[in-house]
């Protein structure tokens, strides 16, 4: 499974971790994901998806996942959600 934010698409990145004696050691800094289930209205039903904390923020200030995926634009969005986003622009259209 990617280390990948479904809907801000914030991945893991790679930098140094420096020393006092200014040594540097790679390291990887992953995003902080979690499990999370989100009530989409527009659909009527639950989706699990695995974002960050930070999107989770972000979702709870838009006002729920239908507003945040009106907002959100299709390049950072996941497969899965960009498919789920044009199900729930189609309902409400309908």
């Amino acid at each position: 499974m990617a280390r990948r934010c479904e809907l801000t698409g914030k991945a893991v990145l790679v930098g140094n971790l420096v020393s006092h004696s200014n040594r540097k050691t790679k390291c990887r800094f992953l995003p902080n994901l979690v499990n999370v289930t989100l009530i989409s209205e527009g659909l009527g039903r639950s989706v699990r998806l695995r974002i960050t904390a930070h999107a989770l923020r972000s979702v709870e200030h838009r006002g729920g996942l239908d507003a945040f995926l009106a907002k959100a634009s299709d390049g950072e969005l996941s497969l899965r959600v960009r498919r789920m986003k044009r199900e729930i622009a189609e309902k409400i259209a309908a």
